[in-house]
């Protein structure tokens, strides 16, 4: 659900890229329905904490949304729209990244909300304690 990684910039916010494709299993009458920008929108946070991991020397950890909030979106995405996704890391807890995302396309914001993303060693711990 990203077609494009821009790393991180001075001010730590990572850029994602994808451009909606008629055939997109979340593309719904010509547009990007609210799950498919949800999708979107894990999967820039995930190639976020992928590459710290990986510049950091570390193992690309699975990762999984532990909530949604504050989503709201503006407009839905048209298919043939390329999105332009900024990712923020608000807190990081003990392998719990709360992340605000602001989803742009055409220079319009489309879509924002923040997620908690709770990362595969800390969901397998709290299953065997």
């Amino acid at each position: 659900m990203i077609d494009g990684f821009a790393g991180l910039d001075e001010a730590g916010i990572s850029r994602t890229t994808l451009t909606v494709l008629r055939q997109n299993m979340f593309c719904e009458n010509g547009r990007l329905c609210e799950c498919g920008i949800i999708e979107h929108m894990a999967q820039s946070a995930a190639a976020r904490a992928g590459w710290s991991a990986l510049r950091k020397g570390g193992k690309v950890r699975l990762g999984f949304i532990g909530s949604v909030d504050d989503f709201e979106v503006l407009e839905f995405p048209q298919a043939g729209q390329k999105l332009c996704t900024e990712i923020s890391v608000v807190q990081e807890v003990f392998g719990v990244s709360l992340i605000r995302a602001v989803v742009y396309a055409d220079g319009r914001e489309m879509a924002h909300g923040k997620m908690k993303i709770v990362l595969e060693d800390v969901a397998e711990q709290d299953k065997t304690e």
